[in-house]
């Protein structure tokens, strides 16, 4: 009897962040919908956790532990690429081994499925350094390809076109498009012209998708965790988001114009002033249904404990952050808000917009 055929797609980006994890997400719900076994394998990742004391890709992680993925999480992430590891390739090599755990990874992966959604890492040519670029191991997998951008007009086609031709050149077949992070005011704008404008270039257009603000809100958990944070009270505020950040550098009666729902505080630790007009803030607005989501303190300066006290009681997460201000203030700017395996509301507001916004018959198609 002839080999079955398992359906592959590859989903590969443009850049950092434009949201390959979120589509990979909601099509594995989306095709678990119309196929009966769906598998998932990131072969090459960048940020690594230690899971079951294996080093594996956190994606893998995430898709795993919110899609109830049944297989080794280390053959869903074969190689997670630790600090060291590029300059050590580039002195001593080892493409084929790298490849050979790829290929069996995926093997185990596929095996009895019926279609395995992999996630690539950044742009097309990404991981070229160590000679397994996204589009050698797209054509490795016998996989055709997503391509995923985000938001606007004329970049998203730029950058496309110029990862397609790196897929077209490694011989892989470009399944089609997917435009992400398209602001709620443009929207029909850019799915007009993107789709015009690509069309122009031979590219299938899959989906245009709205930009929703709640999937790029860190909780104040994520904050703590990622920039190493310390968390002076309220131990169950940490599912906290933050829609907006603030810097409190301005008097305390000009600072009140600003505040409003979900928004972080950063500000000197010596600065009590601004501190307690927080927390009166707080337990003003409360009533009204109102939630600061926490204050940052600058400084490493710690608080007297009466008022580290006065906040818990106004239900305000206090975090102590060493380093200036404005340093702090741009870490908590510049920080990339990752799914995690507990953001169950995002995975179902993911699916709603795989499921709304992309052509998951037309991607079926051309599988």
């Amino acid at each position: 009897m002839p080999r079955r055929r398992v359906g592959r797609i590859f989903i590969s980006a443009t850049g950092q962040n434009d949201g390959k994890t979120v589509v990979s997400l909601g099509l594995i719900y989306a095709f678990k919908d119309r196929f009966e076994r769906v598998g998932f394998i990131k072969p090459v990742g960048q940020r690594y956790v230690v899971e079951q004391d294996e080093k594996v890709d956190e994606d893998s992680v995430v898709i795993e532990k919110i899609c109830g993925i049944e297989c080794a999480i280390k053959d869903m992430s074969p190689i997670a690429i630790e600090k060291g590891f590029t300059s050590k390739y580039v002195q001593k090599g080892g493409r084929n081994k790298l490849a050979q755990r790829i290929k069996k990874s995926f093997k185990t992966v596929a095996r009895n499925k019926d279609l395995v959604i992999i996630e690539g890492t950044g742009h097309a040519g990404v991981g070229s350094v160590f000679d397994l670029c996204n589009a050698t191991v797209a054509k490795m997998l016998e996989s055709k390809v997503v391509i995923v951008s985000s938001g606007g007009i004329g970049r998203p086609i730029d950058e496309i076109t110029l990862n397609a031709a790196l897929f077209e050149k490694k011989g892989v077949e470009i399944a089609g498009v997917i435009i992400n992070k398209v602001k709620p005011e443009k929207f029909d704008k850019v799915n007009k012209l993107v789709r015009l404008g690509l069309k122009r270039k031979g590219l299938r257009v899959l989906g245009v998708i709205p930009y929703r603000e709640l999937l790029s809100e860190p909780t104040i958990g994520q904050i703590a965790d990622e920039l190493d944070f310390k968390l002076l009270n309220c131990d169950g505020c940490l599912d906290m988001r933050v829609a907006k950040i603030l810097v409190g550098a301005m008097g305390p009666h000009e600072a009140l114009r600003y505040f409003s729902d979900k928004s972080l505080i950063i500000t000197p630790g010596d600065r009590e002033d601004m501190i307690l007009t927080v927390a009166g803030y707080q337990m003003e607005k409360a009533k009204e249904g109102m939630q600061i989501a926490g204050i940052v303190l600058s400084g490493g300066i710690k608080p007297h404990k009466t008022i580290v006290d006065l906040l818990k009681g106004a239900n305000i997460p206090l975090l102590l952050a060493t380093g200036d201000t404005y340093s702090v203030a741009s870490r908590v700017h510049d920080l990339a808000v990752k799914l995690k395996p507990e953001d169950s509301e995002k995975a179902g507001i993911i699916r709603d917009l795989i499921e709304r916004y992309v052509d998951i018959e037309l991607l079926a198609k051309h599988l």
